[in-house]
């Protein structure tokens, strides 16, 4: 009897330990990105059924100096999508609509161009139906309009399609309007009310809400952009919450999402088959792995499965990640659209599950390193460029940004601030491949090719004059700048909640950036002056209002 208490007694004092250490890691992670006099964020961190940490950082309301507690109410952005999703797979498991039903039964003049689109496809971001939030037209003007969600159909639904429905994956909103609307139309509830009536006040959420602007809600924190400067915020651009609607309108508090979290995957929701609908990722035709079910990513972190996603709406920032094996829950919820919650989160999951998320480096001569370098492609025949630069190894990704690889032991890798490794394999004294373990899969193979390494693009060198007249701010969209600044003979460019970046020359008005594949052009006007300038990455075009 003695023993076992004394080894209870053992057990508890470390467990006591571990949590007090991990409580100091998490406390450091959030005042690194949520200062005391700024905007801040809540944070809830549970494992196994039990809350161990649970805190607020910042201010609630900075024109006030209100500071932020852990009840503090929050627009949740994108994580609404999973509470649609569940709605939709009620009403299926009740009999009420098929998720192969088409768009036309519910809205039968809906133009479909001759396709047939499904509820599983709006559900998977497949439908191919143009994304209301990535049309030009829908600025700044638009967005403070109130729509109903007929109205607000309307306004996307004669858009040409962005290709055939099922054949590719591309994060879609307007999806989850007209999933909205469904839900309407099959329950005979408003939205807002559905969710509240079969979800929130079942599980006893009370502190979760559709998000009107008009009510009184108590706790509601308010929300902020980045202006210029690091340290320089303003009031978040006025958005009507009709707009998001089931897309992304909901409100909440870090514990009642995990009060969700915990009821989701315990049955208390949907049906275990329902959840498994919702968290198996697609795989395309073309078999690429989506990594996105209905409404939930599933990704991979150091090893654990993970379901989780992120939200982002005007002055606010969410992510919500659950690791099923490991029963962890972290939920974290910021009011400023400027610092994405997204890889503390990640961190803080990867530390309660006991991995190692900073391993020591170790010294690695360059001659060393050279064997490393090449070209590397997978399956897909995309391509992953591994560099070296000044004794450092680089990844780099078409399209991405240039990543520092951290020797930490024989052929491993740690990629700098990220929770990710890479393991070279040697075969008969000549490196071959990689395995890449990232957020998509723990074993990534990329395989060396003999491909040459791409050239380096050539630079102008422009005189300071020549560059002072493209210094500015330039809006892409509401709550997102791009701020370009000089200092001497070089152009920076920092895009809202980003690092700064230099910009090189290779005309006297186009420039591009050496850490992701991207280029930036500046249009002068007759009198010299640049009133635009435009984005060019992932073969997107994205223009920019000089604002400042």
């Amino acid at each position: 009897m003695k023993s076992t208490f004394l080894l209870l007694c053992c057990l508890f004092l470390a467990t006591t330990i571990f949590t007090q250490n991990l409580s100091a890691q998490f406390d450091e992670l959030m005042q690194a990105g949520y200062k005391a006099d700024g905007p801040g964020a809540t944070v809830l961190v549970a494992q196994k059924g039990r809350i161990i940490y649970h805190k607020a950082f910042g201010l609630a309301n900075l024109e006030l100096n209100v500071p932020l507690k852990t009840d503090h109410v929050f627009r949740i952005g994108s994580v609404t999508k999973q509470f649609t999703v569940a709605a939709i797979l009620q009403l299926a498991e009740q009999g009420k609509l098929s998720l192969q039903d088409e768009l036309t039964k519910f809205i039968p003049d809906y133009p479909t161009q001759g396709k047939r689109i499904t509820v599983e496809q709006l559900l998977n971001h497949t439908s191919g139906i143009k994304s209301y939030t990535g049309m030009a037209a829908w600025d700044a003007e638009v967005q403070r309009r109130d729509f109903t969600p007929s109205a607000l159909i309307d306004y996307f639904k004669n858009q040409p399609m962005d290709f055939e429905p099922g054949a590719e994956f591309r994060y879609n909103n307007s999806g989850y309007i007209l999933l909205g609307f469904i839900i309407e139309t099959v329950s005979g509830e408003p939205y807002g009310t559905y969710i509240a009536e079969h979800i929130f006040k079942p599980l006893g959420m009370q502190h979760s809400y559709y998000g009107d602007v008009a009510p009184i809600i108590p706790n509601r924190a308010a929300g902020y952009s980045q202006a210029d400067g690091e340290n320089n915020y303003t009031n978040a651009a006025y958005l009507s919450m009709s707009q998001p609607y089931a897309a992304g309108s909901l409100l909440s508090t870090v514990e009642d999402l995990y009060i969700w979290t915990k009821a989701l995957h315990s049955g208390k929701v949907i049906s275990a088959e329902s959840l498994k609908k919702a968290t198996t990722p697609l795989v395309l035709p073309n078999k690429v792995n989506t990594h996105y079910g209905f409404g939930l990513e599933m990704d991979n972190l150091l090893g654990s499965s993970t379901v989780e996603h992120g939200g982002g709406i005007h002055g606010f920032l969410s992510h919500l990640v659950y690791l099923p094996k490991e029963d962890i829950c972290v939920a974290i919820l910021t009011n400023c659209d400027c610092n994405s919650p997204s890889e503390v989160a990640s961190k803080m999951a990867a530390l309660v599950a006991g991995k190692n998320i900073n391993p020591t480096p170790i010294a690695v001569a360059a001659k060393d390193l050279e064997q490393y370098v090449g070209v590397y492609e997978n399956e897909q025949q995309e391509q992953r460029i591994i560099s070296l630069e000044e004794n450092t190894l680089y990844s780099q990704r078409k399209g991405g940004g240039k990543i520092k690889l951290i020797p930490t032991a024989k052929d491993q890798f740690a990629f700098d601030a990220r929770l990710a490794r890479a393991t070279f394999v040697q075969e008969k004294g000549k490196v071959t491949k990689v395995l890449v373990d990232d957020h998509t899969a723990p074993d990534n193979l990329w395989v060396k090719t003999d491909k040459p390494l791409p050239t380096a693009i050539p630079e102008l060198q422009l005189a300071p004059a020549e560059m002072e007249k493209f210094i500015g701010i330039y809006e892409l969209m509401p709550g997102f700048n791009i701020t370009v600044t000089q200092e001497e003979n070089q152009l920076f460019c920092q895009a809202t909640g980003q690092p700064r970046f230099e910009i090189f020359a290779k005309s006297p008005t186009r420039f591009f950036l050496k850490v992701v594949e991207a280029d930036i052009e500046f249009y002068p006007d007759a009198q010299g002056s640049v009133p635009t300038m435009v984005l060019f990455q992932n073969g997107q075009e994205m223009k920019g209002k000089r604002v400042k």
